[in-house]
């Protein structure tokens, strides 16, 4: 009774401790809840934030309130922006205010509420974590990108890839669907056909009806590989080998590069080996350009048949084992190696020392391996996941087993084999040969690891040397960026371009090595230069177009569709300020005013010294007088806009700022060179920054209407080399001219203006009095889910009314004055650098092409393929 007294006393004194103990358990379960409910809810807001007009359904004019409404902010998520920093060496750059919580987290970006624009900078609060972001994605396509918005999609791990279509409601699996990652890849499928493929895979997977449980083991000795030869024990003279090897040189290319893809020809061809050339199906003017060069040389052909080839997929590997197919099938084709090869490489030595080295170990296979324990490897590559391609993506739909007895190698894709083992691959009916084929049929990176796996397992193991014969420029913290995630359901990684600097990692090497890759001309061009100069020696002095690079965009045969309605106004617009330039000059002369005819004839970026030097317009004209045709081209020449104050202090530090689309982290350069932007782009903001102390910046962007679009603060640590933001600003962007400025404690350090191009076409036609919502820029004029015009007054901004009357009226405008308006709107940003014909002008002030240095029909030596020489070669 005492005891049970006491236990009653204690109750009693104890009863607000235990009552507080129970509310703050309450508490946190319902706060715990609440960020559960605010997280699934993420996918749908974004989808809600993002939304645009579909062009295909009802009038959006005519239906404002549904456009408002699909533009409304929730105001619940915008502190979920993405930003990040960069320092030297690709780590991360900017803890933000407040920091991040752990090692490898995304920075965070500090928003500008509108409570503090009075303020002078200091103790700014409202940190927001990037971490979860769901920002927008960039698209990668034309000169500007049409803007493409993700649709609402399960969230799954690391990996998921958001903005796939919706499945229909209709589309029923043949078996129960189990597993996240299957589930997901069934919601984000866009066509009926892969889902259903991705449905009948995983129903077999399932039904363990996919995968060999086991496979044979053919390798007396697993594991064992050849000795790499050292560089300085290579006997390079080829008068002392008897009997030469002859290769096959398979070459996978995409894009657009034909000056470097022939600059690449050029350098490793001779009339001894064979070219065997595969162009992506989505590239139709490499392919016409491919053709051409086939009929010029009867030692290289293009695969009568193409694929899509997307990093990562089962497709590449398929076109390599099509490829191998097809030569053992050409009978006047003997050749001895396969050595696969894309439009990024480069030969360091020369085709005699590779023939030699090559002939003295003609027995042997060349593969790299990972140089890493086993089960890391197979768990790093994702060959115990499931893959299935289709839509042009890798879909991951679930775990696997790797088949018993299996020693499963891998590590670079880049290979020289014998013809032997080219043979055993394709020939052989055995069950390891065709097990492994069902095996890497649906595995990710299969071409990393397929043929390791056959030859170290087979009883051809022996002829094994761990050596690819080639130098990649990794640079992992910059490659490393998951920049693949719109394509597979993996993070990837791909190797950087070479620059001048980088050239040395070729010279430190011990093992032989006879290819490096990549090399992109557009970002240097240098260091191809170097490298064919340290092979063949230099032009003869005089030799012209040696430091300059043309690339194509556009062709006519692409069609018109290819081009985005951004980049068709932005090209159109060029050529009359070409014409009326020349108008300008010789207004006396009768023959020197045309006036334009259809759309342009090609389009071609410019450099000269590794600078962007502008666009190339070709298109034809007619006389005004006399309505003779003629073709001509111009250049249209960007023009800076960036401002610095003087006085910066601890703001010398910033040495660019740039907006742009298309933002490339791993070179660190738009790839929308000439930075094109339409009112449904994306822009990104990014700031260069020099060594020196760390320091905290604000970023303001502001729109033709004076509108403060958006205001956010960025921290630069003192070893930041670069910092970039995308706000997530609801489109359509008013067009006109925008101002980004950074600001120190609210004083001016910098400003950089930019054009947002008004559109000419909508869809290619001519713009309607019904499209004019994508001049009237974003329902509200509220970019973001808050407004900050009430910063107007600490920027110092003119009163807004007149600016913003003015813009109202310019986005009802069509026809001719729309055009006027994006004519003086270009001329403001772009100026003509020069004019000429393709043939003889009517017009003398115009020349020839031809004899035009930066004209794409000027004379390019480095990148042209002449006649076979006497020794065999074309360099």
């Amino acid at each position: 009774m005492v005891a049970s007294a006491r236990v009653q006393k204690l109750l009693r004194r104890y009863k607000l401790a235990i009552a507080a103990a129970l509310t703050i358990l309450l508490v946190q379960g319902l706060v715990v809840w609440s960020l559960r409910t605010l997280e699934e809810g993420e996918a749908e807001r974004k989808t809600r934030r993002s939304k645009l007009p579909d062009q295909n359904s009802q009038d959006p004019k005519r239906d404002t309130a549904l456009w408002e409404k699909q533009n409304s902010l929730s105001g619940r998520d915008r502190g979920r922006w993405s930003g990040r920093s960069e320092r030297t060496g690709g780590t991360a750059a900017s803890a933000l205010r407040r920091g991040t919580s752990r090692k490898g987290e995304k920075p965070s970006i500090r928003l500008k509420s509108p409570q503090e624009q009075g303020m002078t900078g200091a103790g700014l609060d409202g940190v927001h974590d990037l971490s979860s972001s769901r920002n927008l994605s960039e698209t990668r396509g034309g000169a500007d990108g049409a803007a493409k918005v993700p649709a609402a999609a399960i969230l799954g791990e690391p990996g998921s890839v958001d903005g796939a279509h919706q499945p229909s409601s209709d589309f029923v699996p043949k078996c129960d669907i189990m597993g996240k990652d299957a589930l997901s890849a069934l919601h984000r499928a866009g066509s009926q056909q892969c889902r259903q493929e991705i449905a009948n895979i995983v129903c077999q997977h399932q039904g363990r009806k996919l995968m060999p449980s086991a496979l044979p083991q053919f390798c007396p000795q697993l594991g064992v590989s050849n000795q790499v030869q050292a560089v300085g024990e290579l006997d390079n003279s080829l008068s002392k080998v008897e009997k030469p090897v002859r290769v096959a040189f398979v070459l996978m290319v995409h894009g657009r590069a034909v000056r470097q893809l022939k600059r690449l020809i050029k350098a490793i061809y001779h009339h001894d080996h064979y070219y065997y050339i595969h162009v992506d199906k989505r590239s139709g003017y490499m392919h016409r350009e491919v053709l051409q060069i086939a009929q010029q040389y009867p030692n290289i052909r293009a695969t009568p048949w193409r694929m899509v080839t997307i990093w990562g997929g089962a497709s590449l590997l398929k076109a390599y084992l099509r490829s191998m197919q097809d030569l053992l099938s050409m009978l006047d084709w003997k050749w001895d190696f396969f050595i696969n090869l894309s439009a990024t490489d480069f030969p360091t030595r020369t085709n005699d020392e590779l023939v030699t080295f090559l002939s003295q170990q003609r027995d042997k296979n060349f593969l790299k391996s990972h140089g890493r324990e086993n089960a890391r490897f197979i768990k790093k590559q994702g060959l115990d996941r499931l893959f299935h391609e289709c839509d042009n993506h890798m879909w991951r739909l679930g775990e696997r087993s790797i088949p018993e007895g299996l020693e499963v190698s891998g590590g670079s894709d880049w290979f020289a084999l014998t013809r032997r083992f080219v043979e055993y691959v394709i020939n052989s009916q055995d069950d390891l040969v065709s097990g492994l084929k069902q095996f890497y049929s649906y595995a990710l990176l299969p071409a990393e690891s397929f043929f390791h796996t056959v030859l170290g397992n087979s009883h051809m193991c022996d002829s094994l040397v761990d050596n690819n014969l080639r130098v990649t420029n990794w640079n992992r913290k910059l490659g490393c960026k998951c920049q693949y995630k719109h394509i597979v359901d993996w993070c990837g990684c791909s190797p950087n371009d070479f620059k001048p600097q980088d050239l040395i990692r070729i010279q430190q090497l011990t093992r032989p090595t006879f290819f490096a890759r990549k090399f992109e001309s557009t970002v240097n061009q240098e260091a191809i230069d170097i490298l064919d100069t340290h092979l063949y020696g230099q032009y003869a002095p005089g030799t012209i177009a040696i430091k300059a690079y043309w690339e194509s965009l556009f062709e006519q045969l692409d069609g018109v569709d290819s081009l985005s309605d951004a980049a068709l106004t932005a090209y159109t617009a060029f050529f009359r300020l070409g014409l009326k330039n020349l108008v300008t000059t010789r207004s006396n002369v009768e023959g020197c005013r045309f006036e334009p005819v259809g759309y342009p004839l090609s389009i071609h970026v410019y450099f000269y010294d590794d600078r962007f030097q502008g666009y190339l317009v070709r298109q034809e004209v007619q006389a005004v007088g006399s309505k003779v045709r003629e073709t001509l081209e111009m250049w249209a020449v960007p023009q800076a806009t960036l401002v610095l104050e003087t006085n910066l202090k601890e703001f010398e530090r910033l040495k660019n700022l740039e907006i742009g689309t298309e933002w490339d982290p791993k070179e660190r350069i738009f790839r929308n060179f000439g930075g094109v932007i339409g009112p449904l782009n994306e822009p990104l903001a990014v700031q260069k920054w020099a060594r020196g102390p760390n320091l905290t910046a604000t970023i303001v962007w502001i729109d033709p209407a004076l509108v403060v679009a958006a205001s956010y603060d960025i921290t630069v640590d003192m070893d930041a080399e670069y910092t970039q933001y995308k706000p997530p600003l609801q489109r359509p962007l008013r067009p006109g001219t925008w101002s980004v400025r950074v600001l120190k404690q609210w004083e001016l350090v910098a400003e950089v203006r930019f054009l947002v191009m008004p559109l000419t076409f909508k869809d290619k036609e001519p713009l309607r009095k019904e499209d004019s919502w994508l001049h009237a820029g974003p329902p509200g004029d509220l970019y973001l889910e808050q407004s900050y015009q009430q910063l107007s007054s600490v920027l110092k901004l003119p009163p807004q009314e007149p600016a913003m009357q003015e813009a109202q009226r310019k986005a009802q405008l069509v026809g001719q004055p729309l055009e006027a308006w994006v004519d003086s709107s270009v001329a403001t940003f772009w100026v003509t650098g020069g004019l000429c014909a393709t043939q003889t002008s009517f017009c003398p002030a115009v020349g020839s092409c031809s004899k035009t240095s930066w004209s794409t029909l000027s004379p390019d030596p480095k990148s042209e393929l002449c006649p076979v020489k006497s020794d065999g070669r074309i360099r």
